[in-house]
């Protein structure tokens, strides 16, 4: 397949930034080594960055502060003058609201560059924190948090018997994650459950297989692929396997779960869909000149069977660009929850001191120039888990498992895949998009 331009991918590669920050018990996981890292040492960029303006900003306040606590704080001397700065530093930065942009001490950038490695182990989850505690964002998919049932928006108030409060997502992690097949009790707040939750999570090293694929036993003509993550391969292996299954009339693709965040690797699956040349997805930069759009590639034979696309709270980024370009082309239809809602790219510079600093610099927009940052791609169809579906007890109490079965033999009911072939099922009988939706939405109704 024709290929973007190399010089695009750099923008593909900012927006992993997103997340990478907040891993928690992940590794956290870059294919490209470190040393190939897109990182801009600000002293020797060609823009004089520090030149003064002093229309621009008046720091005279900042300076009056500081004398002042020089000159009568009890304990100043106790505290590190860099520490002072890098504190001012963070709390600017965090004045821009935006919770994808950050300052990070040298410590903090080392961890996080520590962490740009295949090689990840932990519980699989990515966290947010406050003073008072750690919040899930995101659960990996075949990690042990998903295995034992986290869920987005869960809340860890301890870990080991360990509080997690007043805590910094480094030092959050540092008390979750580590080492592979170790335990971590965690205690757990979950908005519906009365008490909390106590969960002892054995630790793994986690491999996340780029492309799942499968057949169901009760139609041979519906071809099951999990797109697991967008990354260089990403594109190669999904047409491997769409070659495989090109007998197959249609096609559930499983994009949860999937926050990741390579763009090339997106184009290149589209184009199998979308007719050529097509917009798929445009950046748009502080410098409009620097604007671009992304089109659908040629390809001889495009794949024109009926599409269900299954997406949640953590499809993001590449995962967002493929299900919005499907079905504002009326390809696929979306089922499950809303996504994550995350279409910006950040850039990390380097200061002489390794802290760094990332921020946004660009938006990406659909093809009718729509921007869902902040917002969310609405399902079509939407499906939420029922708490007998991953609970064992909670199944029993309704008779739907067996009295006697043991949480080894229990395995999760997949209620949104279950309705991705149901609504499948009718896309095919119905062929029109609008009318389908209608059809189960007025079927869901009446049950």
């Amino acid at each position: 397949m024709k290929k973007q331009k190399k010089d695009k991918n750099k923008i593909s590669f900012n927006i992993f930034l997103i997340s990478i920050l907040t891993f928690f018990a992940l590794g956290v996981f870059l294919a490209e080594p470190i040393q190939k890292i897109y990182v801009k040492n600000i002293l020797k960029t060609d823009l004089n960055l520090f030149k003064k303006d002093k229309k621009d900003l008046d720091l005279k306040k900042f300076w009056e502060v500081y004398s002042l606590l020089k000159e009568k704080y009890y304990s100043l001397d106790w505290i590190k003058k860099k520490d002072l700065v890098d504190w001012a530093i963070k709390w600017m930065v965090d004045a821009i609201w935006d919770k994808h942009s950050e300052f990070m001490t040298s410590k903090e950038a080392k961890a996080f560059n520590d962490a740009l490695s295949w090689d990840f182990e932990g519980i699989g989850a990515v966290v947010e924190t406050n003073p008072l505690w750690v919040k899930i964002d995101r659960i990996l998919k075949g990690s042990p948090a998903k295995k034992f049932w986290l869920l987005k928006w869960d809340i860890i108030t301890k870990a080991n018997q360990n509080k997690l409060e007043w805590l910094s997502v480094w030092e959050a992690v540092e008390k979750i994650k580590w080492p592979a097949w170790t335990k971590v009790k965690l205690e757990i707040l979950r908005v519906w459950e009365k008490k909390a939750l106590e969960k002892e999570i054995t630790r793994a090293k986690i491999k996340i297989p780029t492309v799942e694929t499968k057949e169901f036993d009760d139609n041979k003509d519906i071809w099951y692929i999990a797109l697991n993550m967008f990354w260089e391969t990403s594109s190669e292996e999904f047409e491997k396997a769409l070659e495989k299954f090109k007998n197959k009339k249609w096609i559930i693709i499983d994009l949860r779960e999937n926050w990741w965040w390579y763009l090339t690797s997106a184009v290149e699956i589209l184009s199998n869909f979308i007719e050529n040349w097509k917009k798929l997805v445009s950046v748009k930069w502080k410098n409009i000149l620097d604007n671009q759009s992304y089109k659908s590639a040629w390809i001889k034979d495009k794949y024109l069977g009926k599409i269900v696309i299954l997406i949640d709270w953590n499809s993001a980024s590449a995962s967002e660009i493929t299900a919005w370009a499907l079905h504002d082309y009326k390809k696929a239809i979306l089922v499950w929850e809303k996504s994550y809602g995350k279409w910006s790219v950040q850039e990390p510079f380097l200061f002489s001191d390794w802290s760094q600093i990332k921020f946004t610099i660009a938006k990406w927009f659909t093809p009718k120039w729509i921007n869902i940052d902040k917002d969310w791609i609405k399902p079509d169809i939407e499906v939420k888990f029922k708490k007998q579906d991953y609970d064992l007890e909670e199944c029993k109490k309704i008779w739907k498992c067996d009295k006697n079965m043991k949480q080894e033999d229990f395995k999760f009911f997949d209620r949104q895949l279950e309705k991705a072939k149901e609504v499948l099922k009718s896309f095919i009988k119905v062929w029109d998009f609008e009318k389908t939706i209608e059809k189960i939405k007025q079927k869901g109704e009446k049950n």
